[in-house]
């Protein structure tokens, strides 16, 4: 017993003296470096599935319905000559819901998958630690997932965060004509977890018509590092607001409490608040 008291007391010294017994130690991620970007994409490849391809053959009135961000990929790399700065290759999947018309009346949905790049500096610090962590290890991993098996690596993380993009315009473009638009990758190269979000299967059609939209992105993009911390700490209370229920005769009777939703009714500025928001100036609705 009296082992045990002196290993419960040693474990409380690591993270601080026993005297300061508000003071916890945490492990977080510490950003180093941030940025954000509104970044337009223009003439951005559509890899369709087979329906998809055969709809642009027959007809050219297509419009995008909406677009989805479904997964990204993000690469990190050390600047050469400029310790401390790393440059971020990041590649973002997105998933595109078309309608066409074909024939009078008769609009049909397909779906399509567009990939944009983009590259970006930050600072992430030097570190000389190589990190392991277990739950980077997996038995057999998707194309999607972690890498097994992991590697030990002194990189910092990088951490993309994306709103689904705005759909500026759509334009198919006719066989046998040359083709500017931007292609990140080819059909190969799309991982199986962003295939797996569409009805049917891609296909790859040359000499055929092709599909383009341009593409307006809002990210953050940061380079974070793992750091331990003391802070100070109390202990979890127990909520005193009790949960409310609806009387069982009234199940309306709750609805009525509640507030007006006055915001989302609202013709604020919206995006274009932010796009004030680089100049410090204030928006005009």
């Amino acid at each position: 017993m009296e082992g045990m008291e002196y290993k419960m007391a040693e474990f409380r010294n690591t993270c601080g003296s026993s005297r300061d017994r508000d003071m916890v130690c945490i492990d977080a991620h510490r950003v180093l470096d941030s940025c954000r970007d509104k970044d337009c994409f223009e003439d951005v490849r559509v890899y369709l599935t087979c329906i998809g391809q055969e709809i642009i053959e027959r007809t050219s009135v297509v419009r995008a319905k909406c677009a989805k961000v479904v997964w990204s990929n993000i690469n990190i790399e050390s600047v050469p000559f400029n310790k401390g700065f790393y440059q971020l290759f990041i590649k973002i999947y997105t998933k595109i819901t078309f309608e066409a018309c074909i024939g009078p009346g008769n609009i049909q949905e397909f779906e399509g998958v567009g990939v944009v790049e983009k590259k970006v500096i930050l600072f992430g610090g030097e570190g000389n630690v190589n990190v392991f962590k277990s739950g980077d290890q997996s038995f057999c991993p998707n194309s999607c997932g972690v890498k097994a098996p992991h590697k030990p690596s002194s990189l910092p993380i990088a951490v993309l965060e994306v709103v689904d993009p705005i759909i500026l315009n759509t334009k198919v473009q006719e066989p046998h004509r040359p083709c500017k638009c931007c292609c990140c990758c080819t059909i190969d190269e799309i991982p199986d977890c962003v295939c797996a979000n569409l009805s049917h299967d891609l296909v790859d059609t040359r000499d055929s018509s092709v599909l383009t939209v341009s593409l307006g992105f809002f990210s953050v993009v940061r380079i974070e590092r793992p750091a331990q911390y003391l802070v100070n700490a109390v202990e979890y209370s127990v909520p005193e607001k009790e949960c409310v229920l609806p009387a069982p005769d009234d199940p309306c009777s709750l609805f009525k409490k509640m507030a007006f939703p006055v915001a989302e009714f609202s013709t604020s500025c919206g995006i274009a608040e932010r796009g004030c928001a680089e100049t410090d100036k204030k928006c005009g609705c």
